[in-house]
């Protein structure tokens, strides 16, 4: 396929290469196996359990961290730098931005997951865990990678400053993730309306390995407003200059 007629594949690729040559690729993933790792292992030696509950009942809460800290720079950087002026002045749209650099995040969410397989393979090892929740919770987590990759690449377009499209990625992510725990003490009919609305409460569903179709269009319907969120902070931004 010839890549120019793809500019969105030629700036996922562009925004990958640019990731795993900066040192913030390898200092993000080594932190967030090392919180992953804390989680698995505290089960495993600890409690004495070949399992991955623990490790996927807090990875909605460990991901809402990691994954702006992989997203904040995206734009924010571009914007800070120039270099996005000079991008709009390329036959490409807003879209095809996102699009790639959203690819290009993903990508790079799923390759920090990656690892976190050799947890899997050990509870095989050393136990005989059931299969269905691990493949449930593994395809929930790519969920969550792209629904809070949507949300930092947005606050990415917000900024252009990155430790602020930080801070802004992780508030939206945790409140996704958190909402119904916010509101604990408030009427069951209030917590069950909000519960609705809350990242963990579907990621919980899938990662039981119970795939319902309402979990799934939840998170993709998360994740492509915050895309259509981010194309529109572009266009408004363009459209300011």
């Amino acid at each position: 396929m010839n890549n120019k007629r793809n500019p969105a594949f030629t700036i996922f690729h562009r925004e990958l290469r640019a990731y795993f040559t900066s040192p913030i690729a390898y200092i993000v993933t080594g932190l967030f196996l090392l919180a992953s790792g804390f989680l698995f292992f505290n089960t495993f030696f600890l409690n004495n359990r070949a399992e991955l509950r623990q490790f996927f009942g807090l990875l909605p809460i460990v991901l809402s961290f990691f994954i702006p800290a992989l997203t904040m720079r995206l734009l924010a950087e571009e914007k800070r730098s120039g270099s996005y002026e000079t991008l709009l002045t390329l036959p490409v749209t807003e879209t095809q931005i996102v699009c790639g650099k959203f690819l290009a995040s993903f990508a790079a969410g799923g390759t920090m997951l990656l690892p976190t397989l050799f947890y899997a393979i050990t509870c095989f090892i050393f136990g005989k865990p059931d299969a269905g929740p691990m493949i449930g919770g593994y395809l929930g987590a790519l969920f969550l990678i792209a629904s809070f990759s949507a949300i930092g690449l947005f606050a990415s377009s917000l900024t252009k400053n990155q430790i602020i499209a930080f801070f802004i990625a992780f508030a939206i992510c945790i409140v996704f993730t958190l909402i119904s725990s916010f509101l604990i003490f408030m009427p069951a009919s209030v917590v069950a309306f909000f519960d609705f609305f809350s990242a963990y409460s579907h990621f919980e569903s899938i990662s039981r390995g119970i795939i319902d179709l309402r979990d799934l269009l939840y998170f993709i319907s998360l994740t492509a407003l915050f895309f259509v969120l981010t194309v529109e902070s572009l266009k408004s931004t363009g459209e300011a200059r």
